[in-house]
């Protein structure tokens, strides 16, 4: 196992994480929105012991990699992607994005990884564009992403309890089986990123349209989406890029969250599995 960092075009310090054996099938996890590479460690612990080699990177702003006052947008964060993977050589990659690391992973397709990427992955994840627009009337209202912005500044460290704590994993549902640690290992992960990223990572999620990037992507691509998703709804998301999708399958889950990756780890590891090995 081994970490490191690499170095952008405009000196932002990326880090990353690569275990396995470097001539093994190789999976790029892209991160949510504040989190890190730290969030998939249920699915690449299980992915290492399958035998494939498991890469996660910090995005910029975020985790242990720069905290980058410039650049916060999909454009840089796909570019950013693109100098891990030519760094690390990666071939033949399968790329899995959570929430805005889905529309990191369709960016970066799009645009950088026709040659090195082999399948992709969409959970829970924000194309083809969250933001309610005269085109888009299905889309979450600039109010709510004000707000974000707005609970962000006044007291960032609170926000990232209440975020957790409610609608992010589905905690403020009846019955719904809490776990503290989940809670708090969320809120450590995005302290340690930078407010500016953060702040304009908002907008990176919100207002990117990419509806021409999902019609570019010629390779075959899994959506999965929870059906009780409260932060980014299935309608709009999942529902609606899998039609813009060359290669798209759509697979929902009833009564699942946005963070299902943590909460019900061991059915998305398992459909994953699947959908590498078809």
């Amino acid at each position: 196992m081994e970490d490191g960092f690499v170095t952008t075009k405009d000196g932002v310090k990326i880090y990353y994480k690569d275990w396995g054996a470097k001539d093994a099938q190789p999976i790029v996890f892209h991160h949510g929105w504040p989190l890190s590479a730290d969030d998939w460690d249920a699915q690449m612990l299980f992915f290492f012991n399958k035998g494939y080699r498991v890469i996660a990177h910090d995005r910029r702003g975020h985790g242990r990699s720069t905290q980058a006052s410039t650049g916060n947008d999909m454009d840089h964060y796909a570019a950013d992607v693109a100098a891990v993977t030519e760094a690390l050589d990666l071939k033949k990659a399968f790329h899995v994005g959570h929430s805005t690391g889905g529309g990191e992973v369709a960016a970066y397709i799009a645009r950088h990884g026709a040659k090195r990427a082999a399948k992709g992955v969409l959970i829970s994840a924000v194309p083809p564009l969250m933001l309610k627009t005269a085109g888009n009337p299905g889309g979450v209202p600039m109010e709510v992403f004000d707000g974000l912005r707005s609970a962000l500044a006044a007291n960032r460290a609170q926000f990232y309890v209440d975020l957790p704590t409610g609608p992010f994993f589905g905690f403020n549902r009846p019955g719904a089986k809490v776990s503290q640690g989940a809670i708090n290992n969320w809120w450590r992960q995005g302290m340690m990123g930078g407010t500016v990223a953060h702040y304009d990572g908002i907008k990176a999620f919100s207002e990117t349209d990419f509806t021409e990037d999902l019609k570019k992507i010629d390779i075959p691509v899994l959506v999965m989406h929870g059906e009780d998703d409260q932060i980014v709804p299935i309608d709009n998301a999942g529902r609606a890029s899998v039609k813009l999708l060359k290669q798209g399958t759509l697979k929902t889950y009833p009564g699942f969250p946005h963070g299902m990756c943590t909460t019900e780890a061991d059915t998305i590891n398992a459909d994953l599995l699947a959908f590498f090995k078809a």
